[in-house]
């Protein structure tokens, strides 16, 4: 289908909740064809509906930038089932947020249930940077960001840098 442009930080969308995706029809299938091709082209990792400015719970994640066995997955209405207690810190970074990475702690493993493109439900379960990639696109879609888990110290250390993008996705 089409690229479509991220949304940087700044703009207000990202902080809004995601409504659920009530029948999967062909609008919807061209709009994770989209989110694909913008995902590819950024050379992320996991992209959000919300991200390209599309207020519907759905995400995508494709860890075969860094993995050749993994494929792309496409989670329609998500929900996490069960975290594990135990929480890994990681350096992590965000299409949003270009050029700023920072430690982030999530749990260890994760268990989620979704929809498919063909409205099959199917559950997964996943650990290490596949769980924190589900863990971080599915706070996009209650408006949360991987800045908001990360320290008030490194927040304030962040802050000229967030202005900056604010300012430039305005």
């Amino acid at each position: 289908m089409a690229v479509q442009p991220i949304v940087i930080y700044g703009n207000p969308v990202l902080r809004e909740a995601s409504q659920p995706v009530e029948n999967i029809n062909q609008k919807i299938k061209d709009l994770v064809s989209d989110m694909v091709d913008t995902l590819k082209k950024a050379n992320g990792l996991g992209l959000s509906a919300v991200q390209i400015g599309v207020l519907k719970k759905i995400f995508i994640v494709d860890l075969s930038a860094i993995d050749i066995n993994a494929t792309l997955k496409v989670f329609i209405n998500p929900e996490i089932i069960e975290k594990s207690e135990e929480l890994v810190e990681m350096e992590e970074g965000c299409l949003s947020f270009p050029g700023i990475y920072q430690k982030i702690s999530r749990s260890a493993k994760v268990k989620i249930k979704a929809l498919d493109l063909n409205g099959k439900e199917f559950t997964m379960e996943a650990e290490g940077l596949l769980a924190r990639a589900f863990l971080h696109e599915y706070c996009h879609l209650k408006g949360e960001l991987f800045i908001d888990l990360i320290s008030p110290m490194a927040r304030t250390m962040l802050r000229s840098k967030l202005k900056k993008l604010a300012r430039t996705s305005s």
